[in-house]
This record gives structure tokens, C-alpha cells and sequence, in this order.
């Protein structure tokens, strides 16, 4: 009895970490608007060199350090997993870059509403490449959020095309990381290997043009470095989270990335938050709430009674 009861204590305090660990990698990435707008004076070409470098420094002592060379290079001998790597270095590459470029540019709102769309995208990419089928709760959230986006397009003269690039490229990135045998760290390895010789080149070509590699203030130069950090840190901590809480729980706290960057753009840098984008955003929201609280009801029957 006292057997089970411990195993019972362990795998509750395995739960609390887990969540923890990726509760806290979400309000990592909720939270990194902030930090990539004390970099708008710098290009965001730049900012993205700089965030593949420093990331495939400290990748590579990540995989020295956790001792995970054997798994990589078994992910060098697989042919189709790096070739499926180096699209999904193309994709998150860009993912970045338009992020980046958007926060900088005083548009985090329609980063926090791609980031909304997000889970939606990711189920209509199950149907279209899976031929998964959808519940009607899952059919009417997807309706909210087309209506949403209509609704944006109309009203404010113009598609929303930041929303849904971030959320149909992580919806991409996201289905081919889910069909690729690499562990994150050994994946996330490969894509900053890909992307970095492309970021040193550009690095290069702009000393070249004449411009400093090294900026006038150390702030700056410093901030540029932890691009490394802020870009490996999230990844670690959602992974081993992810291994330790279910997927409906890992489902509900990603809605702290859109939540947290939303908050910031209207109350720290106060974003106009306009008729018409408020109107996309409650069908969004109302479109999520139907279909997370689908998701809850699927998986509490899937569970049975306890």
C-alpha cells in the first residue's frame, strides 16, 4: 500500500514540476516581446543572425553537456530527418524573423492574435495532411476564427498576414517536428546549424558595408548575445515539462505566449487596441473557448472515471 502511495506522491510531484517547467518556458516566450523591443534600433536580419549564432554555441554545449553526441549523430546518419530539419529550420527561420520584425515595428498585438490562432491552425493542418476529421466543436472554433479574420480584413482595410504567417508557419513547424524521430535539443541543433552559416554571412556582408559588428553600447551587444539564452532556455524547460503533464495541460498553458503579449502590448506599450480588433478578438477567444473546453470534455471521457 505504502508502495503505491509513494508512486502515487512521485508522479503528482513529477506533474507539479512539469508544469511548472513548461508553464514557465510559455511565460519565457510570452515575455520575450519585451525583450526583443529594446532591440528595435537593430535591423531584424540582424537580430536573427545573432539569435542562430548564440544559439548554436550554447546547443552545442548543451549536447556535450547532457551527454546526447550518440543521438545526434544518429540523427546525422538519417538522411530523411535532416532533410526534414532543414525545412523546418527554413520555417521556424522565418517564423522568427517576421516576429522579430513585427514586435519592433510596434505590432506585438498581431503577434499575440497569430499566437491566438495558433491551436486552431494546428487542427485544420491535421485535417488537410492527415485526413483527420473534425468534431463540430472543433468545426465551429475554426468558423469563429475565419469569421475573425474576415472580420479584421473588412474592418481595418487590410489582411492580417503577421497573425497568420505565425500561426500557419508554427502550425507547419509544429506537424513536421511531430513526424521527425530528432529529440528537441538534437533538432533544435540541427535547425540553428542550418540557419547559422546564412546568419555569419550576413553578419559578415554588414561589417563589410561598412558597419561595426559591435555596437556603440555594451547594452546592446550584451542583449544581442542572449539572444542565445532566450531562444535555448524556453525549449528546454517545455520539453521536459512536456514529458511529465498530459497533453490537454501543456494545451492550456500555451495560451500563456498570446496572453502574457497581449497584456504587454496594451498596458506596457499601449497598442491601440481598436473597435474592429477587438471585435476579431473575441471570435477568437469564443472560437478557443469552445474548442479547449472540447478538448477537456475528449479527454475526461477518454479517462473514465477515475
Amino acid at each position: 500500500m505504502s508502495d503505491v502511495s509513494s508512486a502515487e506522491l512521485e508522479s503528482r510531484r513529477q506533474a507539479t514540476l512539469g508544469s511548472l517547467a513548461a508553464g514557465s518556458g510559455y511565460l519565457i516566450w510570452g515575455l520575450s516581446v519585451m525583450y526583443y523591443r529594446q532591440l528595435a534600433a537593430v535591423p531584424a536580419f540582424e537580430i536573427l543572425a545573432h539569435r542562430a549564432v548564440w544559439s548554436l554555441l550554447l546547443v552545442t554545449g548543451c549536447i556535450f553537456v547532457f551527454g546526447r553526441r550518440a543521438q545526434l549523430m544518429a540523427v546525422f546518419r538519417d538522411r530523411r530527418t535532416l532533410g526534414v530539419l532543414c525545412i523546418t529550420a527554413t520555417i521556424i527561420g522565418s517564423n522568427w524573423l517576421v516576429f522579430i520584425w513585427a514586435v519592433n515595428s510596434g505590432r506585438i498585438l498581431e503577434t499575440s492574435l497569430g499566437y491566438f490562432i495558433n491551436p486552431l491552425m494546428s487542427v485544420l493542418t491535421g485535417v488537410v495532411l492527415l485526413g483527420e476529421r473534425l468534431s463540430r466543436a472543433q468545426a465551429a472554433a475554426i468558423a469563429l476564427a475565419a469569421l475573425g479574420v474576415l472580420y479584421f480584413t473588412i474592418a481595418l482595410g487590410h489582411v492580417p498576414w503577421i497573425s497568420l504567417f505565425l500561426a500557419a508557419s508554427f502550425a507547419g513547424y509544429g506537424y513536421l517536428k511531430k513526424i521527425t524521430k530528432a529529440d528537441a535539443l538534437e533538432g533544435l541543433f540541427v535547425e540553428v546549424l542550418f540557419i547559422a552559416p546564412f546568419g555569419i554571412a550576413y553578419l559578415v556582408w554588414v561589417s563589410h558595408a561598412g558597419q561595426s559588428l559591435v555596437h556603440t553600447d555594451w547594452t546592446t551587444d550584451l542583449l544581442l548575445v542572449l539572444t542565445g539564452p532566450i531562444t535555448t532556455l524556453p525549449l528546454l524547460l517545455f520539453t521536459f515539462g512536456a514529458q511529465r503533464i498530459r497533453l490537454t495541460t501543456l494545451g492550456l498553458l500555451q495560451y500563456l505566449v498570446p496572453t502574457t503579449s497581449f497584456s504587454i502590448a496594451v498596458w506596457v506599450y499601449g497598442e491601440p487596441l481598436g473597435h474592429g480588433q477587438m471585435i476579431t478578438f473575441v471570435f477568437i477567444w469564443t472560437g478557443l473557448a469552445i474548442f479547449t473546453f472540447d478538448t477537456w470534455w475528449r479527454d475526461r471521457k477518454n479517462r473514465g472515471p477515475i
